[in-house]
């Protein structure tokens, strides 16, 4: 049995403490192992939650009295496709109270990744802060009601807490998203955040507020793009704050397939449209991918890289594009043809010279295993024209 996700007509994205509700609260019931302080589940349940149950359902124990409306029996969702000894390090890096930074690609699920960990860590992946040349160090610490701080001076309800600042009162988990993009005198004020677990409230000096202590359980979850690397670099003493863990791209083929399959097909059935894209346009979208994003095709044939990502997330956009293109256009035009112009898009996303280097890649892979007698390949390869544009 698998955790039943009930439609929701007022929010195009659910949050993974709702939309994995059950699966949640069967867990907390499943595994009564030791946790650390206010930790929702145990560091096992966190893995199982993110990695799934394997394709088996769990079982409460016996002497475990099931809530109301609960199973006894519950196949838990794997919802990351990566490496589960990275994850165990997440979760270990978290239960030992050190920041955690979750670097990679474009397009890797690090944003996922953090989301699915503070959902099963603290019941909420919300208090997030967004990285941008923008952020202020007021939203990584506190701000003020004007209203209230003009009316009364500066006061504790005057005082407007920000989600780091939440996180640390609550014993929460809290993200900051592409940390790199953030100013370095920003990214600074988490050096002492991180090692003092405090923040300090000058206006409110001599009260017993002028320090904002961390409660039991508060962390923090940051992630950063190898791209932005050098956008703004982080401090050395920042970097000591924080356990690093790399996650990659999908190594293996027919998990990025699957994956790709599997939330293509949400997005357009979100839409209120069936996916119709068959099995064989979606192994050679993803193939594409795969061939350019690692500069050698499966068959070992070297392939010119373009400066775009080629990421799974990039995939599948293209693939909720050729379904709904196919759900709203039935018979104007077959799907596979519609994928050398969507893949022109990808690549054309940073530098307009890529449009060469996919070209190139027709003129090899494609071509030779359109020789070699598959009909699919055989198709892309008759569309060559269609990269001329």
């Amino acid at each position: 049995m698998t955790a039943a996700l009930a439609p929701d007509a007022t929010r195009q994205i659910v949050p993974p403490e709702d939309r994995y509700a059950a699966e949640l609260a069967f867990l907390a019931a499943y595994d009564s192992g030791p946790r650390p302080p206010a930790w929702r589940l145990t560091p096992r349940s966190v893995v199982t939650f993110v990695m799934g149950s394997g394709g088996r359902a769990l079982r409460l124990p016996d002497e475990v009295a099931a809530p109301e409306g609960m199973p006894r029996r519950l196949e838990i969702s794997g919802k990351f496709v990566g490496d589960r000894a990275l994850v165990e390090r997440c979760v270990v890096t978290l239960a030992g109270e050190r920041g955690l930074l979750l670097v990679g690609e474009p397009g890797t699920a690090k944003s996922m990744l953090s989301e699915l960990l503070s959902a099963a860590v603290c019941g909420t992946s919300g208090l997030v802060v967004q990285g941008t040349a923008g952020t202020t160090e007021d939203q990584l610490k506190y701000g003020w009601n004007y209203a209230l701080l003009l009316a009364q001076g500066p006061s504790r309800q005057a005082l407007v807490p920000s989600p780091v600042l939440t996180a640390m009162t609550r014993g929460a988990i809290a993200r900051v998203e592409e940390v790199t993009r953030c100013l370095p005198e920003v990214q600074d004020s988490l050096v002492s955040l991180l090692s003092e677990r405090r923040i300090a409230v000058p206006e409110l000096a001599g009260g017993e507020d002028a320090l904002a202590h961390a409660a039991p359980g508060f962390n923090l979850i940051a992630t950063a793009n190898l791209r932005d690397k050098g956008v703004s670099e982080m401090s050395a003493a920042l970097k000591r704050r924080f356990n690093f863990e790399t996650v990659g791209p999908i190594s293996d083929l027919d998990a990025e397939t699957a994956l790709v399959r599997g939330q293509a097909r949400a997005a357009v059935e979100r839409a209120g449209s069936p996916f119709q894209v068959d099995d064989a346009v979606l192994e050679a979208l993803v193939t594409v991918f795969r061939d350019l994003r690692e500069g050698r095709s499966a068959e070992g044939w070297e392939v010119e890289r373009p400066s775009t990502v080629m990421s799974t997330a990039e995939a599948v956009s293209v693939a909720g594009a050729l379904g709904l293109a196919t759900a709203y256009f039935l018979g104007d035009r077959d799907v596979l043809g519609l994928l050398p112009g969507h893949l022109l898009g990808v690549v054309r996303k940073d530098d307009p010279a890529d449009a060469a280097r996919l070209r190139g890649y027709w003129d090899g892979p494609v071509r030779r295993r359109a020789e070699q007698g598959s009909a699919t390949w055989r198709t892309l390869w008759d569309l060559r024209t269609v990269l001329e544009g």
